[in-house]
């Protein structure tokens, strides 16, 4: 008896190849990872790696503290001084009080004593600001100027058109600075009701001011007319 071929659509149907599941795609990680870990080499690459990368860790952060350390000594060195000085500025105001105190037509047409002494307290005072100047302090006489937040303190306003708004009409104490850091600001009083000030500063140059009435917190403002 022949065997009877079978027609095409009684054809049985092919077996479907098996499909990658999840379990064997993490079986085939797991297997690959065990090689690497069998493998000496690829140990040791792999440590070397991270001691690497501990190294340089390493280095940066002694790095990052050296120079750290090196700004703390520099700035140590320059303003271990700024409240001996500020205290200091106390005396050389007291010495300019002193002096202003004696009207010049009474220095001009008084006694000799009288001149010794003004010219002494003139003497004291001018060797103080030199000796404060040779140790990085310096005078901030901020007169005709910008206001600067950053260097002035506004105490007033005063009324005049003649000059920009926001300009130093008055000083009412010198300020100072030491080794480019504010000591003490300058007490000024600056002038409203004129024109609009110039443009701002080149870089490198002082702070643009701002008028007496949007003065930085900070700074105190007492309006006068």
């Amino acid at each position: 008896m022949q065997d009877r071929k079978l027609r095409p659509d009684e054809q049985a149907p092919a077996e479907a190849a098996p499909e990658a599941t999840d379990d064997d795609a993490q079986a085939a990680a797991d297997d690959a990872q065990s090689h690497a870990e069998d493998d000496p080499m690829e140990a040791l690459r792999a440590e070397n790696a991270e001691l690497r990368d501990r190294l340089l860790r390493a280095v940066a952060e002694m790095e990052n503290l050296r120079k750290r350390t090196e700004r703390e000594v520099r700035d140590a060195g320059q303003y271990a001084i700024s409240s001996f000085a500020r205290d200091i500025l106390g005396v050389g105001d007291n010495l300019r009080r002193a002096f202003e105190s004696v009207s010049d037509e009474a220095r001009q047409h008084g006694d000799a004593v009288l001149k010794s002494l003004m010219d002494g307290i003139d003497m004291t005072e001018r060797e103080l600001l030199n000796t404060l100047e040779r140790h990085g302090v310096a005078k901030v006489d901020p007169q005709g100027e910008r206001f600067d937040p950053h260097l002035h303190q506004a105490m007033m306003e005063i009324e005049d058109a003649s000059v920009p708004s926001g300009t130093v009409v008055q000083v009412l104490q010198i300020g100072y600075t030491i080794n480019g850091r504010v000591l003490r600001p300058a007490m000024v009083a600056v002038s409203k009701g004129g024109p609009k000030p110039g443009p701002a500063p080149a870089a490198g140059e002082a702070q643009p001011s701002s008028t007496a009435g949007e003065t930085e917190p900070g700074s105190s403002v007492n309006r006068t007319a």
